[in-house]
């Protein structure tokens, strides 16, 4: 039986001589691993592989079956269709980012339609962000994604409550006896960030990309503190480069 799904991709292996193996965050599935035949023999058939970048949004007809661990793609085009994202070094970098994050979260193959709205709802409007709006992106997703996740930080920030403890995922008027806290211009960007409802409010929060490269390390801390083997984002030193 087939399915008619929308899907991020979120990483490609190439397999054998003309197969790749994909990862993609669908709609309907959650996460689930396609084997796609027959995408890298000719020129014609590499433009095909052009749609399993990471970060792409695809509109996919799809075999499902729960028993399998590798599903089938029967049809694939452009959901939208990017006029940056893949190309440009800076959004490119931001898409990768938001890519290794989410798959970093998404352990099981469950359906979240409200996350892959919000996923595909931010890289959307990354295509067209400006400058101002983009550099703030990585951290605004960084902040609401865990919403999806059960961990969303409590914005109770105040003139006594301004110090953030990470661990709790509030804000506190002590520095916590542990390390995992910020404080200062830090905590109060943060209240800020977790303001933000739109995308173009970010246009109106100025930083320097030292606080960003700052507040991006603090929240990969956050993530690794309730994402079991969380480890290192391996696409946080590229983003740092880019936006520097």
């Amino acid at each position: 039986m087939t399915h008619k799904t929308k899907g991020i991709v979120l990483r490609t292996i190439k397999y054998g001589e003309t197969s790749v193996v994909v990862t993609i965050f669908t709609e309907l599935f959650g996460v689930q691993t396609f084997m796609v035949n027959g995408v890298r023999t000719t020129k014609r058939s590499s433009a095909k592989a052009n749609h399993f970048q990471p970060g792409a949004i695809l509109d996919l007809v799809v075999y499902h079956n729960e028993l399998q661990s590798m599903q089938r793609i029967k049809e694939f085009k452009w959901d939208f269709l990017f006029q940056h994202v893949l190309s440009d070094v800076i959004k490119n970098s931001i898409a990768l980012y938001m890519v290794e994050l989410l798959q970093k979260c998404l352990n099981q193959p469950e359906q979240n339609t409200a996350l892959f709205y919000f996923c595909e709802d931010v890289l959307v409007q990354l295509d067209t962000a400006n400058k101002a709006i983009t550099a703030n992106i990585a951290l605004y997703f960084s902040l609401h994604l865990t919403h999806f996740f059960g961990f969303k930080m409590n914005d109770n920030y105040d003139a006594e409550q301004n110090i953030l403890d990470l661990r709790e995922g509030g804000f506190v008027a002590q520095e916590p006896a542990h390390a995992n806290f910020i404080n200062g211009e830090q905590a109060l960007i943060t209240s800020q960030l977790l303001k933000v409802m739109q995308l173009y409010e970010l246009e109106d929060i100025k930083l320097h990309h030292d606080m960003r490269q700052k507040l991006l390390l603090h929240y990969q801390d956050y993530y690794a503190l309730y994402i079991p083997d969380f480890g290192q984002m391996k696409t946080l030193m590229i983003l740092h480069e880019v936006l520097g």
